[in-house]
């Protein structure tokens, strides 16, 4: 699913796959204890419209990869933050 998303190449090294798009120097996905776990690093200089087409892209991946929306995320974060 990743690489339909972001159609570029993926290196996978110890179970994180990583890969470098548009906006993003470096992206990294894995999954712990049955949650996605993602990591980025930004590329500073990209132009706005690579931000847009970076950030859709990345919506996107985090809407199918984890099959909720982004109200739903951010509700479910809101209250594991709140259990701790």
């Amino acid at each position: 699913m990743i690489e339909t998303i972001f159609q570029v190449e993926i290196k996978e090294e110890n179970g994180k796959f990583n890969l470098s798009y548009g906006a993003f120097k470096c992206l990294r996905a894995w999954i712990d204890n049955k949650k996605l776990c993602v990591d980025s690093e930004s590329n500073k200089s990209a132009s706005d419209e690579v931000v847009l087409d970076t950030n859709k892209r990345y919506r996107t991946f985090l809407d199918e990869a984890t099959g909720y929306s982004s109200k739903e995320r951010l509700k479910m974060a809101k209250k594991e933050v709140q259990g701790s």
